[in-house]
């Protein structure tokens, strides 16, 4: 039988939230724009396939619904009667059954509305059709909403029920109310259920596990069970009933002989007998609880005897508890484990099964073939060694890990020697060698020790590398690190000859250590000043600062060029200048008086024909003497600008200095570069998706007349 978990059901949403997601999902799963000027064909499909989706996704989720709840004819009886006392077995039925009958009508409204739907004649039926079944499928959920609540309430409870395995080995508590069942129950598991001074503290089933030989036992805790008939018994006790009446398992019956609990002995005794009938095939023991308060020996005789009639039957024992004080408590539980377990054992041994097993089995009982008397054999050198303690203590147990440990008495003979024996000491096993030699991964065995070889001198040799069948070792040179030494002293002989050559040295010969110590200190010294010289050499900052670049260094701009520079500078070298400063003013003024010449005549006829150019230009162009003027000025400041620009950046001055033969091939390059720079500076590129939207949908269709198209 199946065995159901019911914390896992999906919950159940009611009528109203069916609909929207049922609808919901429609719309978005569904295409949702046609166009009358479709074929009809593709219309009908249009809606149609709404049709078809709707009713799909209804029949998933009431299908979901049926088979998530637990058929009651399918479970365990337990399950089934504790079902039918909560929720009523009708009733449950009934609601499973209308959402059937609701999925059933689903279906056939779809199957009828897809008919007609394909023999629609236009998009204005084919919407009215769909709306129709949509519609009907909605009004058949509505129906509903009474059993989908239901079954939510069923859901919630359902998954608040002990997760309760009715086939595994259980232990159940039952009684009166408040004679200790609770308590007992948290004394053996680590359960916490809820103990009070009234009765009727426990009003559900409550599970507990416990450990017994290894093995894990089911504990149930159960409502108080009064005394009367069970047509009058509520739903409280109905589940004690029921867990008496279903389970396998080992029954306590608590007995309260203090009367604490509010009940007289011949009460508990009356409630005994009347549900005496559900302890049939049961392990039963009645538990004589609070014999803290009311001791077993002094209890009254009469009642005693009442108790002691109740453990006639062959499977019922008495046994006294307490509680407060734990008498008896662990081994009220060791019998009733016992108990149950010697029950299943011989339930499945009476069964059907074991014929099957036993048929499989054989056992054999070996006769002696004579009467000679065969002890077991320890050879010889077994026993030698046992008594020197190689291979074991005398008692054949062998000997311990003492790593970590100080040495005792029973480490002295694992030491080789007596002077160490009487000192404490004893010998180093591998596990202690490993610990300190790094531990394990670092340190490592030597095996060779371990080798047999003819003659034990022969272990630690050096083992031969052979190459082509020959062996490495003939071929090395005894004297080889001899020679290879002295190569290395002539080699760096050699490297010094080679330096001091270099830096225009005669080789160093017969120098005393003084002598080649500054020597040694002076080529020191030149390399240092060599690295230093390239390491400023290298610095990260321009030799010409850069507001000077692209400049003109001229008598104008203050500099080393200027006279009075020059001749400060002169003067400090003990030279007179001033013959060479009147012999530059001269020279500088007659270059001055013939640039000047030049420059007015070729500037005045040029300004005047570009002018003239312009003006004709920009008068054939139609443009007013306003506009010639400010696209002079714009010329001008342009030409500005751009001698400016190129004086304070080292920024070619015409095309030819770029290696471009004109302004065009210039603007060319330069767009060639910033596409070029699209991939590597974030630009947009082919692969980008650009939506650029001229004219919003929403916002241009609809209406376009009476100003009613605004934000439509």
């Amino acid at each position: 039988m199946p065995v159901y978990n019911f914390k896992k059901m999906s919950p159940v949403p009611a009528a109203p939230d069916l609909i929207d997601i049922v609808l919901m999902r429609t719309q978005r799963r569904t295409p949702t724009v046609i166009h009358p000027g479709y074929k009809i064909t593709r219309i009908r499909s249009f809606y149609m396939r709404k049709i078809k989706f709707t009713q799909q996704t209804i029949s998933e989720r009431l299908t979901t619904i049926l088979t998530d709840f637990p058929r009651l004819n399918d479970i365990h009886p337990f399950y089934a009667d504790l079902c039918n006392t909560l929720y009523d077995r009708d009733h449950y039925k009934l609601a499973l059954g209308q959402l059937n009958t609701a999925r059933s009508l689903v279906d056939q409204i779809a199957r009828d509305m897809i008919r007609m739907v394909k023999y629609a004649d236009s998009a204005y039926r084919c919407k009215c059709l769909k709306r129709a079944a949509l519609g009907r499928m909605c009004t058949v959920l509505k129906r509903q909403k009474a059993s989908l609540a239901y079954l939510e309430e069923v859901r919630k409870h359902l998954s608040r029920l002990p997760a309760l395995d009715p086939n595994t080995r259980t232990i159940l508590m039952c009684g009166l109310p408040n004679v200790g069942k609770s308590s007992f129950m948290n004394k053996i598991t680590r359960g916490n259920v809820d103990v009070q001074p009234y009765a009727f503290t426990t009003k559900s089933l409550f599970v507990g596990h416990c450990d017994y030989k290894y093995l894990r036992w089911q504990v149930i805790d159960t409502p108080g069970i009064l005394d009367h008939s069970l047509e009058e018994r509520n739903t409280i006790e109905m589940q004690a009933i029921i867990a008496l009446a279903h389970l396998t398992c080992s029954v306590l019956y608590f007995c309260d002989i203090s009367e604490h609990c509010g009940y007289s002995i011949e009460q508990q005794c009356s409630l005994f007998k009347s549900i005496k009938p559900l302890f049939a095939n049961k392990q039963l023991i009645i538990v004589v609880n609070k014999v803290d308060e009311q001791p077993w020996e002094t209890l009254d005789p009469e009642k005693k005897e009442m108790i002691e009639a109740l453990a006639q039957d062959a499977n019922c024992s008495l046994m006294t508890m307490s509680n407060v004080s734990e008498h008896g408590v662990s081994e009220v539980k060791a019998t009733a484990c016992e108990k149950l377990l010697a029950s299943r054992v011989d339930s499945r041994v009476s069964g059907k099964k074991i014929e099957g097993v036993m048929n499989r089995l054989q056992v054999f009982h070996p006769t002696p073939r004579d009467n000679v008397q065969r002890d077991a054999h320890i050879p010889e050198t077994v026993k030698e060694a046992i008594a020197e303690g190689r291979i074991g203590s005398a008692d054949h147990k062998p000997k311990r890990s003492r790593t970590g440990y100080a040495p005792t008495v029973d480490d002295l003979d694992l030491v080789d020697d007596e002077d160490d024996a009487m000192a404490g000491e004893y010998k180093k096993t591998a596990r202690d060698l490993m610990w300190e030699n790094g531990g394990p991964g670092v340190w490592a065995p030597d095996y060779r020790e371990l080798y047999d070889l003819k003659d034990e001198e022969w272990r630690f040799d050096a083992i031969p590398e052979i190459i082509d069948g020959k062996n490495v070792a003939d071929y090395i040179d005894p004297d080889i690190d001899k020679k290879l030494m002295e190569l290395e002293l002539e080699e760096e002989q050699l490297i010094k000859e080679l330096e001091a050559q270099r830096m225009g040295e005669e080789p160093e010969s017969d120098l005393d250590s003084e002598e080649e110590a500054a020597v040694e200190a002076i080529r020191d010294r030149k390399k240092i000043i060599r690295k230093m010289s390239q390491v400023n050499r290298s610095e990260n900052k321009p030799v010409v600062p850069r507001i000077m670049r692209g400049r003109d260094k001229d008598m104008h701009q203050p500099g080393d060029r200027d006279k009075d520079v020059i001749k400060e500078k002169m003067n400090k070298l003990g030279v007179d200048a001033s013959r060479m400063i009147e012999r530059g003013r001269a020279l500088e003024r007659e270059r001055g008086r013939k640039r000047e010449r030049s420059r007015s005549r070729a500037g005045s006829s040029m300004e005047i024909e570009g002018s003239l150019a312009d003006d004709a230009a920009m008068e054939d162009v139609g443009l007013s003497n306003t506009q010639i003027k400010k696209q002079r000025r714009s010329k001008s400041e342009a030409a500005k600008r751009e001698a400016s620009i190129t004086r304070g950046h080292s920024r070619p001055r015409d095309p030819s200095q770029s290696g471009l033969h004109s302004e065009s091939a210039i603007k060319a390059a330069a767009k060639a570069e910033r596409i070029g720079r699209k991939g590597w500076m974030g630009g947009a590129g082919e692969g980008d998706n650009r939506k650029s939207v001229h004219l919003v949908k929403w916002m241009n269709t609809g209406k376009k007349r009476n100003g009613t198209h605004y934000c439509r």
